[in-house]
């Protein structure tokens, strides 16, 4: 059984009102990992994934954190990243699905566990036909009910 987790109140030092209404999304980030991922493996794809998304999708990203001694953080995405695993046909198809639905993607291919930088990575991915991609990783963000049909199959990360 999973917990909730509630902020406490810092009594005066709170400085905006929290709501108690629950957020909802009508979008989804989802990344979808192959499951024979070595773990440094699906926490280095995962990173690289969504910093795409990040990067060129400014709605996805919420605002600047700041603590109660006022110190300034990096915003973050505003809505939770859902990590899930398949096999590679799964991603495959995963993948395809989401061209068809043009929705925002991102992807990690196995060439690129060999490369060491940015250049030499789009390099990689740049030499493959899109049907021939070795997928090991997939990040798509969109409406819910389509990026739920793209990972279709896929199991949460455990």
């Amino acid at each position: 059984m999973q917990k909730t987790y509630k902020t406490p109140s810092y009594g005066g030092r709170q400085s905006r009102s929290m709501s108690t209404e629950p957020v909802r999304f009508d979008t989804k980030i989802a990344v979808l990992l192959r499951e024979d991922l070595e773990p440094w493996q699906r926490l280095n794809v995962t990173a690289f994934l969504v910093s795409g998304l990040g990067a060129t999708i400014p709605e996805v990203i919420g605002k600047p954190y700041e603590d109660a001694g006022a110190v300034a953080y990096l915003p973050m995405f505003r809505q939770p990243v859902l990590v899930f695993e398949g096999t590679k046909e799964l991603l495959k198809g995963a993948h395809e699905k989401a061209l068809g639905r043009a929705l925002p993607r991102a992807v990690f291919t196995a060439d690129l566990f060999s490369t060491g930088n940015d250049r030499d990575n789009r390099a990689a991915v740049r030499a493959v036909p899109t049907a021939e991609l070795d997928l090991v990783g997939l990040a798509v963000y969109g409406p819910r009910n389509a990026v739920d049909k793209v990972v279709k199959g896929a199991r949460m990360h455990p």
